[in-house]
């Protein structure tokens, strides 16, 4: 069970916001803060899905269309490994909805707006959904949460979600991300200590931190801190609610749209258009409305009826 978010939303009678929109960062990165709307926690089983039911064969079909993956025969290492990527390649990290305020959903509430809007959407959203695909496909799942790095600071508890990955052909466990703008293109070796190359870094998870989390490094800068314990969906509702409602959010602070390209990555900030290929960096200011629903679609396939206003400036 999941639950929608709507924009200036609020309990009757107590005049207190309800959740709404995700949470994430800023534009190569995630998020480590959310606006006003509502929603209300669902309730479930208390296992990994909620008390959910699997999703469809229709749905699994057009979800791997959406992301333009075959069907796996079997749920294994391998096939896990394509499916990643091809999300990650596809699918933008992108906050546009939180600044038009429209409703919003985590888990496997997010797959309509992915895979029939054909949108992208943030941690919670792209994680959970994808948790939900993976499940369907036979692999075993457990959802973890992070605390994003931001220049060395951790951000909140809850403030990342991520996926342990099993397969059915392989004891190790996987790191699975596809919700984070600065992550690996492939799934990451859980039990390995070892330096990790991928092609968007060298990636090294290391211990000592408390109660036996592991932290994740890119290029030997910290990404995010690993929480050992299983969690479902369910529980970060609350942190999505303070994502989208509290005014310092990242997602409500900065606009965002990115995607990695096979040499580089694209990211629209707003109607500033960032193009890195092959170590080059191009940067413009496109000129009005059109020239920016226009990169939208290019760049992102995202077709906006309506443009997210512009983040107020922190003088405001």
């Amino acid at each position: 069970m999941t639950f929608t978010l709507r924009a200036g939303e609020t309990d009757t009678g107590t005049g207190t916001p309800r959740p709404a929109p995700g949470g994430a960062s800023a534009a190569d990165g995630h998020a480590t803060a959310g606006h006003a709307a509502a929603g209300r926690p669902a309730t479930g089983s208390g296992d990994e899905t909620g008390g959910r039911a699997p999703l469809d064969e229709r749905t699994v079909a057009a979800y791997l269309a959406r992301i333009g993956a075959r069907r796996p025969a079997r749920p294994t290492a391998g096939a896990l490994a394509e499916l990643h990527e091809r999300h990650v390649m596809a699918v933008p990290f992108e906050n546009v909805d939180f600044h038009l305020r429209v409703p919003m959903d985590i888990g496997a509430g997010a797959i309509e707006k992915i895979v029939t809007r054909r949108r992208g959407g943030t941690c919670y959203e792209l994680n959970g959904a994808f948790s939900e695909l993976l499940r369907a496909l036979g692999y075993d799942v457990t959802v973890l949460a992070g605390r994003v790095s931001e220049h060395g600071v951790l951000g909140p508890v809850l403030g990342h979600m991520l996926l342990r990955v099993v397969a059915g052909d392989s004891p190790h466990p996987w790191l699975v991300d596809v919700g984070y703008g600065r992550g690996a293109r492939r799934p990451l070796r859980f039990d390995s200590l070892e330096p990790q190359r991928d092609p968007h870094g060298v990636f090294r998870l290391t211990e000592g931190a408390p109660y036996g989390d592991l932290d994740l490094l890119r290029d030997e800068v910290p990404q995010y801190r690993i929480e050992a314990r299983p969690r479902t969906v369910e529980d970060f509702t609350h942190m999505w609610w303070w994502y989208c409602n509290f005014p310092g959010s990242p997602h409500l602070t900065h606009l965002y749209c990115t995607l990695p390209t096979p040499t580089g990555r694209v990211t629209l900030s707003g109607d500033t258009l960032s193009v890195r290929e092959e170590g080059r960096r191009e940067k413009r200011v496109l000129s009005g409305d059109e020239e920016v629903r226009a990169a939208y679609r290019t760049w992102f396939g995202l077709d906006l009826d309506e443009l997210p206003p512009p983040p107020p400036s922190p003088e405001a």
